[in-house]
């Protein structure tokens, strides 16, 4: 296989997979939260590497105070009337 025809394979491969993830992201918000909150627990163990303990930090998903039954994305609820 040729140089040019690999690199263009990873390109559309790493295209593909970008899409995919903005995909998951706007429509299965809670199931993204729930794998990347488990994939930050597996690499925060005590007793991993500190570098895996810091790729865990920046993976886990930021604390959310008050989760909705839905997942907590905060962007379903009614909207409080506007006071005039």
């Amino acid at each position: 296989m040729e140089a040019g025809l690999l690199l263009q394979y990873l390109i559309v491969a790493v295209a593909v997979l970008a899409s995919a993830w903005v995909v998951l992201k706007k429509q299965f918000p809670g199931t993204v939260r729930k794998a990347r909150g488990a994939l930050a627990l597996s690499l925060l163990r005590s007793g991993r590497p500190g570098w895996r303990q810091s790729l865990g930090r920046r993976i886990a998903p930021p604390a959310s105070g008050g989760a909705g039954a839905c997942g907590g994305c905060d962007s379903c609820g009614p909207t409080p009337p506007k006071a005039h």
